[in-house]
């Protein structure tokens, strides 16, 4: 019995060695699917998860995975219908439907992806180029139902600011748009799909992530802003230059009005002081005749004789308080 037991002993730990150095069992994890081979010649599809057996030596197992892949394109310059150049940056999802397929066209993931470089490169770069710019940057004509009124304030004049806003308003309408950047996603996902079907492949979705103007594209929506914004602002100097003569013609109005009421005064001050003299001068006169005469006659000589500059004789009238007897 000792014998016996030593020997099912042995034989169990050289089964035990066996089983471990020739590893007949593998383990299929919850996300992934596997295709079993045997010399080269798909024998099984695994696609739930579990300990598993294979026959060793002879067995080769390839797992991938059951989960969503990401494929991310390296942006490409491409022309429009219009033959105006964007940078698209596209990606795609996809996941591996028919492992067998998968393993016996591609083999790898990496394999895989330079695969959907060629198809996806290609059919985004067709779809793109067959289509016009708005078509690939918008996804709907709202941008036509919105109106862009310009902010008008400091205006105290209701009119002015009316008149102003519609002088600033500028047309942005633009053109209406068929299918739009989701619509050409969609377009690239179906052309794209058949192509891929033949390797296993189930394509989920193809989305540009981004598109960029190039730069002599960029250039010219600049030059289209900066002409809507130089209108504007033409716009803004027009209602000032109006404002201006406006303001100017009721300055010179009321500068007139000023001058003629100041003018009217000054002729209503000068008469009642005119007036007011020559009752002086007459009171003056009635009190002194004489006396105002001479006064008078001396104010005249000190304003004329100094000034004089030519010979007069002293036998006129004039001279009579200088020389007469």
């Amino acid at each position: 019995m000792d014998k016996k037991m030593k020997n099912t002993l042995i034989f169990l730990a050289v089964l035990v060695i066996a089983v471990i150095i020739l590893n007949p069992f593998w383990i299929l994890s919850e996300g992934e699917q596997a295709v079993r081979t045997r010399f080269g010649k798909i024998v099984r599809v695994e696609t739930q998860p579990g300990l598993k057996l294979r026959v060793p030596f002879t067995d080769n197992v390839t797992v991938y995975s059951t989960k969503i892949l990401s494929w991310d394109g390296e942006p490409q310059r491409i022309p429009t219908k219009e033959n105006q150049f964007i940078f698209v940056d596209p990606t795609s999802r996809w996941i591996i439907t028919d492992p067998a397929l998968f393993y016996e066209t591609v083999n790898t993931v990496e394999t895989a992806q330079l695969r959907l470089d060629d198809i996806l490169d290609s059919t985004i770069r067709t779809v793109i180029s067959d289509n016009s710019l708005n078509e690939a940057v918008r996804n709907s004509n709202r941008i036509n139902s919105i109106k862009v009124v310009e902010e008008v304030s400091n205006l105290d004049n209701v009119e002015d600011a009316e008149r102003l806003r519609s002088l600033t308003l500028t047309d942005s309408q633009q053109e209406n748009i068929n299918i739009g950047r989701e619509g050409l996603s969609k377009i690239m996902l179906e052309n794209a799909a058949k192509y891929t079907q033949q390797y296993g492949i189930t394509l989920i979705d193809v989305i540009i992530r981004q598109i960029r103007y190039s730069d002599d594209l960029t250039e010219s929506v600049y030059q289209r802003m900066i002409k809507e914004r130089n209108q504007i602002a033409e716009a803004y100097r027009s209602y000032g230059r109006g404002q201006k003569a406006e303001w100017e013609g009721k300055t010179a109005s009321e500068q007139k009005s000023i001058l003629s009421a100041a003018y009217a005064e000054s002729e209503r001050i000068k008469g009642v002081a005119d007036a007011e003299a020559t009752r002086i001068y007459a009171d003056a006169y009635g009190q002194d005749p004489q006396f105002f005469n001479l006064w008078r006659t001396l104010e005249s000589y000190r304003k004329t004789v100094g000034s004089m500059d030519k010979i007069l004789t002293t036998d006129m009238p004039y001279f009579d308080v200088m020389y007469s007897k």
